[in-house]
């Protein structure tokens, strides 16, 4: 009896309590910078953290930005693309910005206004969110990396270009570059016919600022059928990670050099092609063929979810995973 009651004390005292749930928590942050020229919104947006399962402050984790669209919340934004099943897998941490309606009635976050494309306007109010995070979440400050879909994504295009010294990476999903545009009527145009000029000098501005030490290498997810973003967006996007991270005698815009292309198969076959700055990998365009304007791979329960195409959330966690500072 003594020895059946000591090898059952053992086994209590051996076995591991259950990983705490992952948990949302809701936050607030303001810049001194946060203004906006194309709105009275104040400097300050909420924000969404979310913990991993099993969460714990004395073990530093990655932190991914994960920055939803227009007419979207962080919610849906959450919901759609499945990113807290991934965060509990993989274990990181997520923040997720909150637009508000005061800054834009369709909740659009302001990738055209001029302060916002200098570094300033809400690039700098969603850079403060990330600081406060490091600080309060044990966040290592060496992975964190930054993702968006439509106008998130083109702000975490902004953010990369105007912060590299934060990112370990980036990704966009159906996004225009940076410094595109600097009205909503010119927006509208740069989303159907692309950029006129003016993206490839503001990336060798941020390169210049940065004293030629960026590197952020970018994955750009972009879909074929997409009637909201033209698909030639892309290449724009790719030639300013290129300038960003160093290269140089890029074919005039908006030509591409010539990328190493891979094959891959993942429920159909798709192409990824990845273009260097010297030897290292700069941005890697995958170019998902009849799709919309939606996240591919997402939940059609909410909109600009589509579940046919790729895993984008899975491609995109894929790509961080393999880089840090």
């Amino acid at each position: 009896m003594r020895r059946a009651l000591g090898s059952t004390a053992r086994a209590l005292v051996g076995r591991r309590a259950p990983p705490a749930p992952g948990r949302y928590a809701p936050n607030r942050k303001a810049s001194v910078h946060g203004f906006i020229s194309v709105s009275p919104a104040p400097p300050w947006r909420e924000y969404l953290i979310y913990l991993p399962r099993g969460y714990t402050a004395t073990r530093k984790l990655p932190l991914v930005v994960w920055i939803h669209g227009c007419r979207q919340d962080p919610e849906e934004f959450a919901a759609g693309t499945r990113i807290a099943r991934f965060a509990d897998e993989r274990g990181f941490v997520v923040l997720l910005p909150r637009q508000s309606r005061l800054a834009n009635s369709e909740r659009c976050w302001n990738w055209f206004d001029p302060r916002t494309v200098r570094g300033a306007g809400e690039a700098a109010i969603v850079a403060a969110q990330i600081g406060e995070a490091i600080e309060k979440f044990a966040v290592d400050a060496r992975r964190v990396y930054v993702a968006g879909l439509s106008s998130g994504g083109s702000l975490a295009a902004m953010l990369a270009l105007r912060a590299p010294q934060l990112f370990a990476a980036a990704a966009t999903h159906s996004a225009v570059p940076c410094g595109s545009a600097y009205d909503a009527a010119d927006a509208t145009r740069v989303m159907a016919q692309g950029p006129r000029g003016g993206t490839d000098e503001l990336a060798a501005e941020s390169r210049a600022k940065s004293g030629g030490r960026a590197r952020v290498p970018a994955l750009i997810l972009q879909g074929t059928e997409d009637r909201a973003v033209a698909p030639l967006n892309a290449a724009y996007l790719v030639r300013q990670f290129l300038i960003l991270n160093g290269a140089d005698a890029l074919p005039p815009a908006p030509a591409l050099p010539p990328a190493q292309v891979a094959a891959f198969q993942r429920r159909a076959a798709y192409v990824a092609s990845d273009y260097y700055a010297g030897r290292r990998l700069a941005a890697r365009l995958v170019t998902l063929p009849g799709l919309a304007h939606a996240w591919s791979g997402g939940d059609p329960a909410y909109p600009f979810f589509d579940e046919r195409s790729l895993d984008a959330t899975e491609l995109v966690c894929d790509f961080f995973a393999a880089r840090r500072r």
